[in-house]
């Protein structure tokens, strides 16, 4: 796709150059193939090795994550180093598009999946600049008993799922997350279901932030390009079939 992207942006540069009237209309033509191309559904993680990813402020991506059966496994360490951290984030970035994958936790999890992700050395974690979609074993994990926007499928602490179609621990879930900033919309599917739906930016969005836990932390959802990220929250937790699409 990248290297389509490349010839069809040279061929614009070429027929501007030469004789642009004669070529007005080769030069759409060569437009709609880098709209076309940049429509494509684009794979992030195709089971078969991490890359595209790497730890966040960190480097390539090895143990405790594992490859398994076409998914990424994270295994949290018994003897964790203080500090220590292994969130995923890819190495490219993205402002406007629709991620779909599939997610399993174990019993008891804990994760999520953000966006929006800028890496900085004055960040020390995802999360303080990418929005959240909680990653979650609803029924045992007691973090669903702080409110439903901290619900598996929810956008952490800020908006509620409609609906409670999570699978139990151990089961996958199919997942799509719509960010949108042309139209300011934002969505969560999660099974099937639409389940959440949000702004993404303006006073609205600014208002959401303001009345979460978040409200006082610089650089939160401040970032429309950036990384996607999958978290390391100390649990067993599995993705598989991660692929996204430029809007």
């Amino acid at each position: 796709m990248k290297r389509a992207l490349m010839l069809a942006l040279l061929a614009i540069g070429v027929a501007c150059k030469e004789n642009p009237k004669e070529n007005k209309e080769e030069k759409e033509e060569v437009i709609e193939i880098v709209k076309e191309a940049e429509n494509e559904w684009v794979t992030l993680f195709d089971g078969s090795s991490f890359e595209g990813w790497h730890y966040y402020n960190g480097g390539p991506v090895t143990e405790p994550w594992k490859l398994e059966e076409g998914a990424m496994v994270f295994y949290p360490p018994e003897n964790r180093e203080e500090g220590a951290s292994f969130n995923l984030v890819s190495d490219a970035e993205f402002t406007d598009f629709i991620l779909t994958m599939e997610w399993k936790i174990a019993e008891g999890g804990n994760s999520g999946i953000f966006w929006g992700v800028s890496e900085d050395e004055k960040y020390a974690q995802p999360y303080l600049t990418g929005p959240e979609i909680q990653v979650l074993d609803n029924e045992r994990h007691p973090d669903a008993q702080n409110g439903e926007n901290r619900m598996a499928g929810a956008l952490y602490d800020m908006v509620s799922p409609t609906q409670h179609v999570t699978k139990p621990a151990g089961e996958w879930n199919t997942f799509e997350l719509m960010v949108n900033h042309k139209t300011n919309k934002g969505h969560v599917v999660l099974n099937g279901t639409k389940i959440v739906e949000f702004p993404v930016h303006g006073p609205d969005w600014d208002k959401m932030v303001a009345s979460s836990k978040f409200a006082d932390w610089e650089g939160f959802g401040a970032y429309r390009t950036g990384k996607i990220g999958l978290q390391d929250h100390g649990d067993r937790v599995s993705y598989k079939n991660i692929k996204i699409k430029a809007l």
